[in-house]
């Protein structure tokens, strides 16, 4: 488009020119070997005009027949190098597709047409072909010639990865994502696994390097490494609280002031004040995780702040977490629990109650088994507490990838995932009995008896055997067994008329019914 606005303003100035002229007759004189020679000024322009184009068109022949076999020959190198491109790409979708055959084809197509030196991806075909035909090995060769190139280095590393991960050499999928990290941290496979190993070995400090690394090259968002950061933070805290109890306390306030409702970093930092007699702070601490989210650990180091307290004090304490949080089952649970210490049995029988009420759990009745145990000593009743406790759901626990943990801890043991831990109720066993909340059974449907009586008779139960004849006086005979036509009217009778759109029970449903509780599997 710019092109043509400038050729339509050089026609236009010159057009303007040849009209100035025209409008301002003259003549030019030309003198030469003794001629003079008179033309108009008109005609002397355009002669000039004309030997200028002249002139150029036939420089352009002569540059044209000079470069023609430059320019010959890079059309045959452009048309090869189109044809080259064009395998590469169809044997790229082909390995996508996983045809490992029409790969293979276009990667020997593509590197006689195109210099791997020139476009690595024909590398990186021929290692997928590798894996597409099962040839791991020569995959593995070809990812570890990519090294020494530094612009498929990445790449390489990347397959020899992938390639550890499938033969389960975890120590060498780390090893090639831990070069990875150094040379790329915002590549994310290679960051994520080099964190597995740095917090496998418990490096936390270089798993907190990685992490702010992360952060600056934005690959993760602000929140997800401030969550991150604390959960490093507290791993470092625990590691350190024997050691070094300074550090670990600068550790875990970190952690709590990144996130204020991650429970472990509140425990920790708290308990690190209140043994550095740091009592408000501690107790501030607790008060903020506990209104973000109530927690027994919370609950019982609130409670137990001061170790000179009284029980009638730890019971207090205990009823201020409750007004903070009510109508929660681990508020109930609390003052149920300090109530107990403190002998109060209405108290802590009422709480525990209002807290089977709120979330019926299996704590929550051995809690009350322990309230009834000590204040009634009933051993019938603390057995059915301890019955229902059995068939109530789990009580929440730190749990990750299938693990079920008393204690949190910063890593899954399975896969080795940072932040894995959550608190939660363990998944409930298949075929658990479905009980009611009061585990009353079902009521059995009374069965109306026939109303003729059927007179009892004696069973042949060896049918084989020629059972004895009597005679009576009167010389009829006297038959033992009943007949058949009348054993069948008795079975008849016993069963109930069945209404006239009831298609009954089937043979085979009937014989898969119990007496026992319905089971979910």
């Amino acid at each position: 488009m710019i092109r043509m606005l400038i050729f339509l303003a050089v026609v236009f100035a010159l057009g303007l020119g040849f009209a100035w002229l025209a409008d301002r007759p003259g003549e030019m004189l030309i003198t030469f070997n003794g001629y003079n020679y008179t033309v108009s000024l008109m005609v002397a322009a355009v002669a000039i005009v004309a030997v200028v184009a002249a002139v150029m068109i036939v420089w352009w022949l002569l540059k044209s027949l000079w470069n023609s076999p430059y320019t010959i020959s890079r059309y045959f190198r452009v048309r090869r190098r189109d044809r080259g491109y064009q395998a590469l790409s169809t044997g790229m979708i082909a390995a996508g597709a996983g045809d490992g055959a029409l790969a293979r084809k276009k990667t020997k197509e593509a590197a006689k047409l195109i210099r791997s030196d020139q476009e690595p991806l024909i590398n990186l075909l021929d290692a997928q072909a590798s894996l597409l035909e099962g040839d791991h090995e020569g995959a593995r060769e070809k990812f570890e010639r990519m090294l020494d190139d530094p612009e498929m280095r990445l790449l390489g590393l990347r397959g020899l990865y992938l390639e550890a991960e499938r033969l389960g050499d975890r120590n060498a999928a780390r090893h090639y994502a831990g070069r990875a990290a150094a040379v790329a941290p915002q590549l994310a496979w290679a960051a994520e696994s080099t964190l597995e190993e740095l917090t496998e070995r418990g490096d936390w400090d270089g798993a907190l390097k990685l992490v702010e690394a992360q952060k600056s090259t934005r690959q993760i968002e602000r929140d997800a490494a401030n969550r991150r950061r604390a959960v490093l933070l507290t791993a470092k805290a625990q590691a350190l609280v024997d050691s070094d109890p300074n550090a670990a306390r600068t550790a875990a306030v970190e952690a709590n002031r990144l996130a204020p409702d991650f429970v472990p970093a509140a425990v920790i930092a708290a308990n690190l004040l209140l043994k550095q007699n740091d009592v408000r702070k501690g107790a501030r601490i607790l008060e903020a995780a506990w209104r973000a989210e109530p927690h027994p650990d919370i609950a019982e180091l609130y409670t137990h702040a001061r170790p000179g307290d009284a029980v009638l004090d730890r019971l207090n304490r205990a009823k201020k977490l409750q007004e903070m949080k009510r109508n929660h089952a681990e508020s109930s649970m609390a003052v149920a629990r300090a109530a107990l210490e403190a002998q109060d049995f209405a108290t802590a029988r009422r709480e525990a109650e209002a807290a089977i009420r709120i979330d019926r759990r299996e704590g929550a009745y051995l809690l009350l088994a322990d309230i009834e145990e000590a204040e009634t000593g009933d051993q019938g009743k603390v057995r059915q507490l301890l019955s229902k406790a059995v068939r109530a759901p789990r009580d929440p626990a730190w749990v990750a990838d299938g693990v079920v943990s008393e204690r949190w801890a910063p890593v899954s043991p399975v896969t080795g995932k940072l932040d894995a831990f959550t608190w939660r109720a363990p998944m409930e066993r298949l075929g658990q009995l479905i009980d009611s909340h009061e585990d009353a059974a079902m009521p059995a449907i009374a069965v109306s008896a026939p109303s003729v009586p059927v007179e009892e008779r004696p069973i042949d139960l060896a049918p084989d055997e020629k059972q004895p004849v009597a005679t009576s006086a009167d010389g009829e005979k006297d038959v033992t067994a009943a007949p058949e036509d009348e054993t069948e009217a008795v079975e008849q009778a016993s069963e109930l008329p069945r209404l006239p759109d009831d298609p009954g029970v089937t043979p085979e449903d009937e014989a898969e019914k119990s007496p026992r509780r319905f089971r979910l599997f």
